[in-house]
Formats: structure tokens, sequence, C-alpha cells
């Protein structure tokens, strides 16, 4: 038994053995053919399956892609007069095409008919799509390459009204299959909603009288007032909501939907989407200004200016005329001229300080437009986040009860339950404040239509005036301190007016003081003897000299000639109050500057 075992070993160990002897020699070159046999087999099974694959990657390369979207929703996408494609959206999706290497073809119809063409499959992509989380169950969705915001649109003589909530009893016209179509519906307003096949369908049933309010997108929306000339129409309320605006494939289909993510990548890259967005979104609500009225307003300039001229020319001949008979006053009359040459030069500077400083106010509108954008979002968001905050603490309280401290963001649970709370409201909070502020920079910047007639609250006022020059507060000073005395009178006049004195003897204030240690003191007060509402504001600087005391309201009179100052400042704020029927006085000790500004009280018994 124990020589069969070691035998069977050996065959085991040995197979070579068994061949006949005239094999041995051959058995390494039969080896290597069958090897080469078995791998040439294999490369040609596999053949087929590589070429289908291939053949199919070339296929969904070269098959024209069918992009659905809206016939009529100017400028995002729309039928031009010649009866083509155009539009924002139009754009972009050729500008893909063209960098994925993919053929398109656009068809496009109502809305709601578009949406059923993609589910029933005859297109298949929508190229301008609002992302909802209901809408995400029947579609995916593309990274967004725009934002939407939604608003509120009646007529000037309508009601005004101030959110969506208020048009419940209200004849609402909204797109049909649009996502304010399904959002008021989702808030309970789908009773008295009129659905319209397209947005401008809407804009002018509202602006014919047969309906009171449309919600529509407030870009398509400003547009359609312009190109239709319905000049009755406003937007009420500016961002009721703001919605993400994507592509949109059918359920599942994620190699196309990749394909025109990764296109939108690419765009982002070149600057091609920035130049896309800017053609057809850029500026939409700006009227263009006609030739008559750049001739009229020339015509305000020039003809003057020649009359001026024409009237010193005449002038300066009859002097010449004269100048053999007035040898005598010939000193005197040149002094004269120059005067009036030197007063030319600074009415010239004072034209070109008033030039720049409504070319600032302009600014600060645009980018006080800008900031709302993000701030309505950030406040818009907030409240979500409190209230979901909310919800979840009960279940994170009860796990914590249950099974002790956790961590939860980085932190333990039993610190982040204190701390999260205090960071939305905080959250909350700051964009409530970038709100008001751009606010008043809005009211700051605009130009003043109120002829003086408003009646003012001179602490709300002041107040304004602090937020703006805010930042050169906190630079300047460290020891800013305001006393506003409650209960106080009303004045007439205009606030923004007002609010720019304030804002100016404010900065000079700051630019007085040495270091930031010195302070500075704003208080208000009634003097009920005088009947007057007085505001002091003093400062801790280095004073004012008493020779320039009595000259510091006199135009183009400066102590900062070299910091650029001009000297208008004061002037024109002195003249603002006199226009007001107040007075502004200025008291210098060498160890500060107190400034005192009193307008007379506005009593209601007045006005009847």
């Amino acid at each position: 038994m124990n020589h069969r075992r070691l035998g069977n070993s050996r065959m085991r160990t040995k197979p070579a053995q068994l061949l006949p002897a005239s094999w041995q020699g051959r058995r390494r070159p039969f080896l290597a053919l069958f090897t080469l046999f078995t791998l040439i087999t294999l490369c040609l099974l596999a053949a087929p399956s590589a070429l289908l694959a291939a053949g199919a990657a070339t296929a969904a390369q070269t098959r024209t892609v069918v992009v659905g979207g809206d016939r009529d929703y100017p400028p995002y996408e729309f039928i031009d007069r010649s009866g083509q494609p155009a539009g924002y959206n139009v754009d972009l999706t050729r500008a893909i095409a063209e960098v994925m290497g993919m053929k398109v073809e656009f068809r496009l119809g109502s809305w709601a008919e578009m949406r059923g063409a993609l589910q029933s499959g005859r297109v298949d992509v929508l190229q301008g799509m609002s992302f909802s989380t209901e809408r995400s169950d029947e579609v995916d969705f593309s990274v967004p390459h725009a934002v939407v915001n939604h608003a509120i649109f009646g007529r000037k003589d309508n009601p005004s009204i101030n959110s969506l909530e208020e048009l419940k009893g209200k004849t609402v016209a909204v797109h049909r299959g649009g996502i304010m179509h399904d959002y008021l519906v989702k808030q309970g307003l789908g009773e008295r909603l009129t659905l319209t096949d397209t947005p401008a369908d809407a804009m002018r049933m509202v602006a014919s009288g047969k309906i009171e309010y449309a919600v529509v997108a407030i870009v398509p929306g400003m547009y359609m007032i312009r190109e239709l000339k319905l000049t009755n129409l406003v937007p009420v309320v500016r961002n009721v909501a703001t919605h993400r605006y994507c592509y949109a494939v059918d359920k599942g289909n994620a190699e196309l939907l990749s394909r025109f993510n990764e296109g939108l990548a690419i765009l982002k890259k070149t600057g091609q989407y920035d130049a896309i967005h800017n053609k057809w979104l850029g500026v939409v609500d700006t009227a263009p200004i006609d030739w008559w009225t750049i001739v009229k307003y020339a015509a305000v300039v020039v003809v003057p200016l020649i009359l001026l001229l024409g009237g010193f020319a005449l002038w300066s001949r009859t002097l010449h005329r004269q100048v053999a008979l007035r040898t005598a006053d010939l000193t005197r009359e040149i002094g004269e001229r120059r005067q009036v040459e030197e007063e030319l030069r600074l009415n010239q500077q004072q034209l070109v300080q008033a030039d720049k400083m409504a070319a600032l106010g302009v600014l600060v509108s645009g980018v006080a437009h800008e900031i709302n954008n993000p701030t309505g979002i950030i406040l818009l968001e907030a409240p979500i986040l409190k209230r979901f905050h909310t919800d979840a603490t009960k279940i994170l309280e009860r796990y914590y009860e249950e099974n002790g401290d956790f961590t939860c963001g980085g932190l333990p649970y039993s610190r982040m339950r204190q701390e999260v709370p205090k960071s939305l409201a905080k959250i909350q909070d700051a964009g409530k404040r970038i709100k008001r502020i751009v606010d008043d920079l809005k009211d700051f910047a605009r130009q003043d239509t109120t002829s003086g007639t408003e009646v003012i609250d001179l602490n709300t006022a002041a107040q304004a005036a602090v937020r703006l020059v805010e930042p050169t507060i906190r630079k300047a000073t460290r020891n800013f301190s305001v006393g506003y005395r409650k209960g106080l009178p009303r004045v007439r006049g205009s606030r923004q007016r007002l609010e720019q004195v304030l804002v100016n003897l404010i900065l000079n204030a700051c630019q007085a003081l040495p270091d930031p240690e010195r302070g500075i003191e704003l208080i208000t007060w009634h003097d009920a003897f005088r009947d007057t509402v007085v505001l002091r504001l003093r400062d801790e600087g280095a004073g004012i000299a008493p020779e320039h005391l009595s000259r510091l309201t006199d135009p183009f009179f400066t102590t900062k000639q070299d910091q650029g100052g001009t000297g208008l400042g004061l002037s024109v704020s002195a003249g603002i109050v006199k226009e007001h029927g107040g007075t502004l006085e200025f008291q210098s000790d060498g160890s500060g500057t107190t400034v005192t500004l009193t307008l007379p009280a506005h009593h209601k018994e007045a006005d009847a």
C-alpha cells in the first residue's frame, strides 16, 4: 500500500514521464502553438462586442438631440419675427452643442405641451425649467444656469399689496404649467387662478382690466411691458419667489444630463456663458434714449451758453469802445472782469462736482439693486432653516435623552443645541441689517421729488444718516454715542436733503478726529420755548481756528485743500437748512467743534 501511494505521488508531480520518448523534445513548441491559438480565438470572440459598444457610443454622439422650450417666454426663449428660435436659452443650448459636438433640433410650443412632450419622449430635454422638489420626482435636473425671480404685476391704479398671501380673494392670472402655477396651487390660491397659455397673455389681461394681478417672472415681465407698451403695468411686489433655472431630462437619462452639465461647466470656464447671460439678461428694463431727448438736453446746455458768451462778447466790445474815455477806471474794470472769470471757473468746478455726485448716485443705486438679490435669498431661506431646526430639535432631544451626548457638526450636541439657534438668528438679523442699509442707500441716491413737503421725524433721518456712514464712524472712533429724544415734534421738508446735510456733518466730524480714542456725540431735543427741533453734533477733534468760523459756509472755502476738499459741502448744507427755515451754527473752543442744527417744529394744526 505504501509503495502504491508513492508511485501515485510520482505520477502527479512528473506528468511528462507519461509522454512517449519521441514527444519529449517537441513538448515546448506544442505548448506555444496551443497558447497562441487560444489567444486568437479569444480576440475574435471579443471583437464583435467591442465594435458594438463603439458603434453604440458613436451613434449616441451623432444622434440629433431634440430640445424643447416655450415659444413665448422672452427673453429666455421665444419665436422671433423671422420664425426662428431665439433667446438666452437658445443661444446657451447652441453653445453647449458646439463645445460638446452634439446635433440639436429646437421644438418650441406652449409650455404645457412641451412638458407633456418630455414625458412622452417626443423631446429629449427641456432647456429652461425651474427646479422644485415635486418636479424632481418626474424629471432629472442639471446644475442651474440662471436664477429666476418672480414678481406680482398690477395696474398703477390697483390697491397696493405686499405679499402673495394678500392675493387671496383677488383675481390672478398665471402661466399654465409654470412653476408659479404649481406654487400658488400648493399655497391654496388655486380657486381664483386664471390660467393662460403664455405669460404675455397674463400681462395683457391685467392691462385690459379683466384680471387684477399677474404673477410672472420679473425679467420677462419687464421685457413685455417695454416691448408690448403696457405702460399702465408696474411690478407691485418684487421677488416674491426665487427658483433655480435648469435643463431637465426624463427620469433616468443620466448620460444626456451629464453632457449638458459638462457643456455648462466648459462655457463658464471659457467666458462664453457670461457673454450670453449679459447679452440677454444683463440690462432688460433700461429704456433707450432717443435722438429727440439728446437734442433737447443739448439745447438746454448749448443755448444758455451761447447767450452767455454772446452777452459777454457784447459787454467786452462796449468796454473797448469806452476804454479811451474811462482810462482812470481801467484798473477797476479789469478787476471786475477777472472776478467774473473767477466766478465762471468756480461755477464750472461746482458743475463738475455735481456731475460726479450724480454719477455716484447712479452707481450706488445699481450696486444696491444687485445686493438685494442675495440678501433676499438670505431672508427667504433663514426662516425655513429656523423652522427646520425647531422641528428637528424634538428628534435630536429625544435621541440625546436616550443615548447621551453625541457629536453633531464636529461639536458635542449639548453645545450645538445652544449655538445653532443663535447662529440662525444672527444670519437673519444680518440679512435684515444688509437690507436696511441697502434701502437707506437707495433712498439717499434717489432723485428728490417731494419739493420739501414731507413731514419728517428728525430722529429717523439722523438714524438713516448714521447707518449710511457707519463704516467711516467705526474707522474714525471707538467712542460714538447718540441720544435721540423720544416724542420729538415733526419738521416739514425733504428727508433726503436733510439726510444729505447730516451725512456731511458726521463725515466732517470723523475727519476732524486725530485718533480713534477721541469721541463724537449726537443728540436731539425739542426747544419748547422757541418751538424748534434741535440736533447737536460734537466732536473731540482739533477744532477750528477763530478766523475761519465765519467763513465755513462760504462756497469753495475749505481747510482740507490737501485732502481733496472742494469747500462745497458746508455751503450746500447751509443752503439746504436755510430753505427749511432753520439755522446751522458752529462753535469751537480748541478742543473740538460743536454743530447745532435748528429746524422749526411742524404741527398738524398748521395744515388745517
